[in-house]
């Protein structure tokens, strides 16, 4: 599992790619009507939400990890924010499904999605 350290170049790229995901979830979520769109906010919001974990670890814990699991992500984020690593893991509860899956995303997933993604976008700017 590699481990990333902050260092300026790392933190501004992970806080520009979060606001980038943020204000473009933002912006399809304006557009999106009933099944238009729906797993392109939950796929957008998981990325923004993941830049957003990073950020907060960076700040708290001068490190974020890249390991592809999941359950390390949720567990490295809960060291730096016990809130956010619930947050984080709605997000990538939807992950797969929006991703990859082959029904829509449901109104009530995309709302979550969103919720969580503010969440994490917020505490990120606060770390």
């Amino acid at each position: 599992m590699p481990r990333v350290d902050r260092d300026p170049g790392v933190l501004d790229g992970r806080t520009t790619k979060m606001v980038q995901f943020v204000e473009a979830t933002e912006i399809i979520f304006a557009l999106a009507d009933d099944d238009d769109l729906r797993d392109v906010v939950v796929t957008l919001a998981v990325h923004a939400g993941i830049a957003a974990s990073d950020v907060i670890c960076l700040r708290r814990l001068g490190c974020y990890w890249q390991s592809g699991n999941h359950h390390d992500a949720i567990e490295h984020l809960r060291r730096a924010d016990a809130e956010s690593a619930g947050h984080l893991s709605t997000l990538l509860s939807l992950k797969t499904r929006a991703g990859y899956g082959h029904s829509t995303m449901s109104t009530s997933n995309v709302t979550r999605s969103v919720r969580a993604m503010q969440h994490l976008a917020a505490a990120a700017r606060r770390a």
